[in-house]
């Protein structure tokens, strides 16, 4: 029998999802983690939408003094409420300022800074208690009342959230717990719109000032995705603690763990829907720790338990863009071995230095691993940080697979796709020439110059991984004398197979006898064979030649 039960899509507030009968699952111990170990300052460095802002939510529930009348309530039952008296006397005895920066991502320094005032124009908002209280100076309310105005000057703005932090402090007449969600989020997007060195600057100081050397500071919280390293905000913040997906601690309270997601299908009534749940959602390793990604989990549920890539439209892919622009040779064979399943080795740092991202291989990885594109399978070398990585699960090989095909302007690319592959199928190889023909003509600059023909590989392999509902796709296997480039293998006996056979050449005049080699190369090294003892009588032989943007395609005769 199905259970029925409202999955908390988009929710966020955790009294919201506690009050109207939301699915939970119980992440309170994270509590107790925090009022044991007593760090001043936390970075949570996790994927995107992992649960981080319900997580600090969370927190601020259970610690506000805002929130007492209510927090038996949405504590009931929690992990935290059976933890003991000694934990569950901290409720409720402390005052929280929340500030999130999600919504400060802009595509301009002005705009940037302008989106960081209103930000605490809202924040100093829900203190306006302060402004009455004889304790704060008249100075001081005038700065409150320049920053409510967004007028404050620019020092004003850097020192903006310690000064709450002191106001507040004044007030309660005890220091306060600072909780700052995705402190990274306005980094990122300066990085990709060429103004990262300011904004470096500024949120040094903006979250410096509030962290370092502050009386007013109980203890503070911070999430984001990533931990900036050598021109760090966090730079000779002493008492700085960080959990990763690497390290630090606190490796289960994000994402969902086996049990979590085995214990939810249960209660669903959907056991059976395990499987494909590890298949499309798991493989996340955090710490040693297999985790799935709970924003899909839940989607999945909430749509009737219908797999599909939810994760990927949650936000723009920017950082796993960089992978695919301006691609060499080793990146694109890299590419295409992640797509087919091979690791690859990479040294792992997690201070992150985004300058370095467009030049070091393995400062991309990095990211792609803390972002949540890869996993790590274990150390190749852990004394010196060499690691194998690879694509978790099947969604995030589909956002592998939309990047391929964004690199050639298909951001929605559905006909056009679907127009050259039915000609693949249907063995018409001039269409087939004129439709990739057509697609690569209305590509960016990255096709200006020839290109390897491991970039090509990577590119049909991404075109032929949208058909992997009706063909399991393989690339680069043994097969009869040799070695095939990209082959189909049916799911349906009324499909044909198909192979390609790839090459470039650096001139046009060369293309047509470079498809000719690649076909003949398919007959002589008798790739098809592998086609043959599966039963598979029709196969289609493609010689694909490739010349910048040029392409010449030539199809085996049936006959030979």
């Amino acid at each position: 029998m199905t259970t029925m039960y409202k999955m908390p899509i988009g929710i966020e507030d955790f009294r919201e999802l506690r009050s109207n009968g939301y699915y939970f699952v119980d992440k309170t111990k994270l509590l107790k983690e925090i009022i044991d170990k007593r760090n001043k300052v936390t970075l949570f460095a996790r994927p995107r939408r992992f649960g981080k802002t319900l997580t600090l939510s969370m927190v601020d529930c259970f610690f506000n003094s805002a929130y007492a009348d209510q927090q038996a309530d949405l504590f009931s039952g929690t992990y935290i409420a059976s933890a003991g008296q000694s934990y569950t006397a901290q409720a409720g005895t402390k005052s929280v300022i929340f500030l999130t920066l999600k919504e400060t991502k802009m595509t301009s320094n002005e705009l940037f800074r302008e989106a960081v005032a209103y930000e605490m124009r809202e924040l100093y908002g829900r203190f306006l208690f302060l402004l009455d209280d004889p304790a704060v100076s008249d100075e001081d309310k005038d700065e409150f009342r320049r920053i409510r105005r967004q007028e404050a000057s620019e020092m004003e703005l850097r020192n903006s959230l310690k000064k709450l932090t002191q106001l507040l402090c004044l007030h309660e007449k005890k220091p306060v717990l600072l909780l700052i969600d995705e402190y990274d989020a306005p980094i990122q997007a300066a990085w990709e719109h060429g103004f990262y060195d300011d904004a470096i600057d500024f949120m040094r100081s903006f979250l410096s000032a509030a962290l370092k050397t502050n009386s007013a500071l109980d203890f503070a919280l911070i999430t984001g995705i990533l931990r900036i390293g050598k021109e760090s905000i966090f730079s000779g913040l002493n008492n700085l603690d960080v959990s990763t997906v690497a390290e630090g601690g606190y490796a289960d309270v994000f994402g969902f763990t086996d049990a979590e997601v085995g214990k939810l299908a249960r209660e669903c009534g959907r056991e059976d829907a395990v499987p494909e749940l590890r298949r499309w959602y798991d493989g996340y390793d955090f710490q040693g720790i297999d985790m799935y990604n709970p924003w899909s989990v839940i989607n999945y549920f909430d749509r009737g338990c219908k797999a599909a890539p939810y994760w990927v439209n949650t936000s723009g892919n920017g950082i796993l863009a960089r992978l695919l622009q301006n691609a060499d040779e080793r990146r694109w064979r890299e590419v295409k071995g992640l797509l087919e399943g091979s690791p690859v080795v990479a040294e792992i740092d997690e201070t992150v230095v985004y300058g370095d991202l467009l030049n070091d291989r393995d400062a991309l990885y990095t990211v792609l691993l803390m972002t949540g594109y890869l996993k790590s399978l274990g150390p190749v070398d852990e004394e010196n940080g060499l690691y194998r990585l690879a694509i978790p699960n099947q969604e995030i090989r589909r956002v592998f697979r939309r990047e391929v095909l964004s690199r050639v302007g298909m951001r929605t690319g559905d006909i056009a796709l679907y127009e050259m592959m039915q000609a693949v199928i249907n063995g018409d190889a001039a269409s087939f020439q004129d439709n990739l023909q057509d697609i690569l003509k209305r590509t960016v600059s990255v096709y200006d110059t020839a290109q390897p023909e491991s970039f090509y590989h990577g590119l049909l392999l991404g075109f032929a991984l949208y058909y992997e509902a009706e063909y399991r796709i393989r690339s680069n296997r043994e097969s009869g004398y040799g070695r095939f480039d990209l082959a189909m293998f049916p799911k349906k006996p009324s499909l044909p197979g198909i192979i390609m056979e790839f090459k470039s050449v650096k001139q046009e005049r060369d293309m047509e006898k470079a498809a000719e080699n690649a076909v003949a190369q398919i007959h002589d090294k008798a790739y098809r064979q592998e086609f043959a003892e599966l039963g598979v009588d029709a196969v289609w032989c493609y010689g694909v030649a490739f010349c910048g943007k040029k392409v010449m395609v030539k199809r085996l005769a049936e006959q030979d």
